[in-house]
């Protein structure tokens, strides 16, 4: 995984042309594309890490490792799917060629894969098995093939290289049917010079909806932006525009990080790594939670099964979501009677929502209860599809005849999830106090997650 991705991207950056420039000079004027908006509705997706490594122990391979190594007996992408889907995942991103070369399907392009290995005798397609796999659990599929390639002696002629890329790039991405996500990672490429841009009209001739993963170093051509670390959280005010140089783009960030500390492919001491549910839930509170993408790394083990301690956590994590934060659990669907507009924020439905007056740059949405209601987080969806308006809100309670804030930030974005010290109210609002455009919320949710304690951590 990309400890130095930035290299690549540096490099990438000196050959980059951007494809077009924005009209729109102000960020109140960029807007999604449907795909992103569809691609941000995802929320959480798995990246899948096994090869050659997996095998010797290690997480960076220099690309000499045997093809005879790669021999599990037991491979099962179906128990994969399954275990990443327990855990409320909705994408599932294969990488298909990591730093060391290694291809998972049969490409025609080297020797360096899956047909030179003992498993299966050489006629296995991890990459089709995978994708079938996870399209049977009604999940979408991605693929990471990495542009620094270790083994491949082409790779030291960017023009020979950039065709062998490209070659393998079309094996995949016209034989494995739509492709949420395609990843670029950028570990160990200072100075080399890519193609990005023939790589990019290559891509989308045959994937024009994939969201490309990248960081703005290409900021023409990635859909979706780095974070900038891998310890799954977002940090600070999280704005989808940002500004490159003064061209402004939408960018929204994805937050990776793996199932087991500081660890992407499976390692003999993995019992020893794997992240309790308590620091699951604080990295998807930190990401989801505040309008980000989370892609956690799991890695099977050298059998093709992920560890059974492995798919324990993963469905504690997914029972551990929805106990804290399952539609059933939402108080303010508990509330009296109010109009269709404050409804459609109130009522669990995401194509729903709760719509500012025209031309207002300030509202407020109230929720009112029977009687009072005790809770310590809210969780609120901005509708993103016309832009991201609200730049200052507040979450306030009405409590011994006065409005007394509970919490207060700026960006709220595709999800905010903000915790403050349990209150008891029967009357709560969401006080917008400043926007670019007129807000639109598509859910306004209260939980009581009190001293909540998960198991198996």
């Amino acid at each position: 995984m990309p400890l130095n991705r930035c290299a690549l991207f540096a490099a990438a950056a000196l050959a980059l042309t951007v494809a077009g420039s924005s009209s729109a000079q102000n960020f109140v004027d960029i807007k999604p594309s449907p795909q992103q908006v569809h691609w941000q509705d995802l929320e959480f997706g798995v990246i899948v890490h096994f090869g050659t490594n997996t095998f010797l122990d290690r997480e960076w391979g220099d690309g000499t490792a045997d093809p005879k190594v790669f021999d599990p007996d037991h491979v099962d992408p179906d128990q994969w799917a399954r275990a990443a889907k327990s855990a409320g995942a909705n994408y599932v991103v294969l990488v298909a060629k990591h730093h060391d070369g290694f291809a998972l399907w049969p490409t025609e392009q080297s020797d360096y894969s899956v047909k030179a290995s003992p498993w299966m005798h050489g006629k296995g397609n991890l990459v089709q098995m995978t994708e079938q796999a996870v399209r049977k659990e009604g999940m979408e599929f991605g693929i990471y093939l990495s542009p620094w390639d270790r083994h491949e002696p082409r790779y030291k002629d960017p023009a020979a290289y950039d065709k062998y890329y490209l070659a393998q790039m079309d094996e995949l991405v016209q034989s494995y049917g739509p492709l949420v996500e395609w990843w670029l990672d950028g570990a160990g490429s200072a100075g080399h010079v890519y193609d990005f841009k023939k790589y990019m009209e290559e891509l989308r001739t045959y994937q024009p909806n994939t969201m490309v993963f990248a960081d703005v170093g290409l900021f023409g051509y990635g859909d979706i932006r780095w974070v900038g670390q891998e310890d799954g959280h977002i940090r600070g005010e999280n704005w989808n525009v940002i500004d490159r140089h003064g061209e402004l783009r939408w960018r929204p960030v994805e937050v990776d990080t793996p199932l087991h500390t500081l660890q992407w492919f499976w390692h003999p001491n993995s019992d020893q790594t794997l992240k309790s549910v308590e620091e699951l839930m604080d990295i998807w509170e930190n990401s989801v939670g505040r309008g980000g993408q989370l892609m956690l790394g799991i890695a099977p083990n050298r059998h093709g099964l992920l560890p059974d301690a492995d798919v324990a956590r993963l469905k504690a994590f997914g029972d551990a979501l929805r106990a804290r934060y399952g539609v059933d659990k939402d108080l303010a669907r508990n509330h009296l009677a109010t109009d269709a507009n404050t409804a459609a924020a109130l009522d669990g439905d995401r194509d729903t929502f709760w719509s500012a007056p025209d031309d207002s740059h300030h509202a407020v949405l109230e929720v009112d209860f029977a009687k009072p209601m005790t809770f310590d987080h809210t969780l609120t969806m901005e509708w993103l599809n016309e832009g991201q308006c609200v730049q200052k809100y507040a979450v306030q309670a009405w409590i011994h005849g006065t409005w007394t804030t509970l919490a207060k930030a700026e960006a709220i974005g595709h999800m905010k999830i903000d915790r403050f010290a349990p209150a008891t109210a029967s009357k709560v609002r969401l006080d917008i106090q400043s926007t670019t455009c007129p807000a639109r919320i598509r859910e306004f949710q209260l939980f009581n997650v009190g001293d909540h304690v998960t198991t198996n951590s």
